[in-house]
């Protein structure tokens, strides 16, 4: 019987488990070996001390009402995006409002993390921390590791040869970049075109001489605002724009895709991307083309070799006076605390069960929480991870047998890719994954059924934005405001920007005709779901059930 969980780290991921655990009735210890919660988004000024966290100038990639805690909103004067200071804001909200501060000890390092002789039995975890020097011992009945997905740097000085034994300017990894008054009038060349290199470059680019993108593969440039300046994911992340990925053949959906990005600027003529490409790789930068436009920013192929002060690309050309080389390279997994037979088979989230728990062990008693990326926010699918998790904690929830959980993870596993780059550009889809995750813990909402009993909200579900309140109107953990929540949605989107009205209301009125789609395309599903003819359509309204 789990009761006693240790938590490890107390960002986004650690406060959701946190709160879940209370919410079971469990008692949970979060250890987070700062002094302050947070996570990545607690900014260290300093590079050297000892964890990885956000630039100064950085912004957050998913909106507000798509990254908040399924029960509890943003405050509706945040901006959309926000910086990490308001992110900052946002968690001590959080953790004030469901009394979470009691369980965090600050300052505190998990050293080791080992089975308990009787493991096989109990499930137990001996957990041994630091705390200022002073190490304690303690036994858990499960743990939770919250650490995330950026944790060791990705470094991969022996791709590019001549960097450690000819360059004689500086270099280093993003995770040391705070922001860019120290790079003034030089000559800088960041590698990766990741969300973190781009947004490195444009910074950069206000301020040096010159700066150089180097990009091994395609990539597709997504801006955060979307249609008619609301934001992208608000418009793009919907049950009905999953449903048609479903229902319409793979060769169309990219051609959509692909038509949807060009529709903003020609990807192939900047050099980015092209229709031919064979993956859907995208960055969210707004300001990226316009930086290219104006020379300020140059795209350049894959380094092949540095010179003392220049850098060899494998299109044959050559950029001289480099003086900085910034490697946007992304991270690794990293659990150095986990004892051996644990860390050894569980490499990346792809070796676990629902990217969460190891198959292989004989008790269920530990789960990585956050350990995924998905095309929307992480935070919204730790959440639902965590909720899952400690249910199963708590006997209210059983996983499959080992077998068919190993079976399911050989199933699942990407194909060996040729570079950790690469495998760090592989995303989840995110209302494929947290509605999997949901239909675990119960907590999956029914828009055929909602149709029926609740139009309003079944249509808001369907064709609105996948929030997270989503999975609070059903099943265990089900939140009283969750319906209003919804409904009041595109409400907080528009008041931050409320700060002067005009009296012409015509561009109010431009978008809202998309509403009155929803109600005759519901209609025509409810009539495609109603009918029993002929060729099968029972099992078909079954599919669509599980697609929704």
């Amino acid at each position: 019987m789990v009761r006693r969980v240790a938590i490890i780290g107390a960002g986004a991921s650690g406060l959701a488990a946190t709160k879940c655990c209370l919410d079971e009735g469990l008692e949970p210890t979060c250890f987070e070996r700062s002094e302050d919660l947070g996570g990545l988004w607690c900014f260290a000024d300093n590079a050297d001390c000892g964890r990885v966290s956000v630039y100064r100038s950085i912004i957050s990639n998913t909106s507000k009402e798509m990254s908040c805690f399924s029960d509890f909103p943003f405050p509706e004067d945040f901006p959309n995006f926000l910086p990490y200071s308001l992110l900052m804001e946002y968690f001590r909200m959080y953790a004030r409002h469901f009394q979470l501060l009691r369980y965090i000890r600050f300052k505190t390092t998990v050293i080791s993390v080992k089975k308990c002789p009787d493991f096989a039995t109990s499930g137990q975890w001996e957990v041994v921390t630091d705390t200022e020097g002073i190490q304690e011992s303690h036994i858990f009945d499960a743990v939770m590791v919250c650490t995330g997905n950026f944790q060791n740097p990705h470094l991969p000085l022996a791709s590019f040869p001549g960097i450690e034994t000819r360059f004689r300017g500086q270099y280093f990894h993003s995770q040391e970049y705070k922001d860019a008054d120290a790079f003034r009038g030089k000559r800088v060349l960041v590698v990766g075109i990741g969300n973190t290199g781009c947004d490195i470059a444009v910074e950069m680019s206000h301020v040096a001489a010159k700066v150089f993108l180097s990009a091994r593969s395609s990539t597709w440039v997504f801006s955060r605002v979307a249609n008619h300046g609301f934001p992208w994911d608000m418009f793009s992340t919907t049950r009905f724009n999953h449903f048609l990925e479903w229902l319409l053949p793979s060769a169309i959906m990219k051609r959509i895709k692909f038509w949807k990005m060009n529709s903003w600027f020609n990807h192939e003529i900047y050099g980015l991307a092209s229709a031919k490409s064979s993956n859907f790789h995208f960055v969210i930068n707004e300001d990226l083309p316009f930086r290219m436009l104006s020379g300020a920013i140059v795209l350049k192929s894959n380094v092949k070799e540095f010179t003392e002060t220049s850098a060899i690309f494998e299109d044959g050309t050559t950029e001289e006076n480099i003086d900085v080389v910034v490697f946007a390279t992304g991270y690794v997994f990293s659990f150095s605390f986990l004892e051996e037979s644990v860390r050894s088979t569980t490499k990346d989230n792809g070796s676990l069960y629902k990217c969460i728990f190891p198959p292989q062990l004989e008790r269920p008693t530990l789960a990585f929480i956050g350990l995924v990326k998905l095309t929307g926010s992480v935070m919204v699918g730790a959440e639902i991870q965590a909720r899952w998790v400690t249910g199963v904690f708590a006997g209210v929830y059983k996983l499959p047998p080992t077998s068919k959980m190993m079976a399911e993870v050989s199933k699942k596993q990407l194909p060996v890719k040729r570079n950790q780059s690469e495998k760090q550009n592989v995303k989840m889809n995110f209302i494929s994954y947290t509605s999997e995750i949901a239909s675990c813990a119960g907590v999956k909402p029914s828009v055929l059924r909602l149709l029926l009993t609740d139009p309003r909200l079944a249509l808001a579900i369907f064709f609105g934005p996948c929030t997270s309140y989503q999975y609070r109107l059903m099943g265990r953990g089900q939140w009283s405001g969750a319906r209003a929540a919804i409904l009041t949605q595109w409400q907080r989107v528009l008041k931050p920007l409320r700060t002067r009205v005009v009296e012409d209301t015509a561009s109010s009125h431009s978008w809202r005709w998309l509403g009155f789609l929803a109600l005759p395309t519901a209609l025509v599903v409810a009539v495609l779901l109603s009918k029993r003819p002929r060729m099968g359509w029972v099992p078909w309204a079954g599919v669509l059930e599980g697609t929704l």
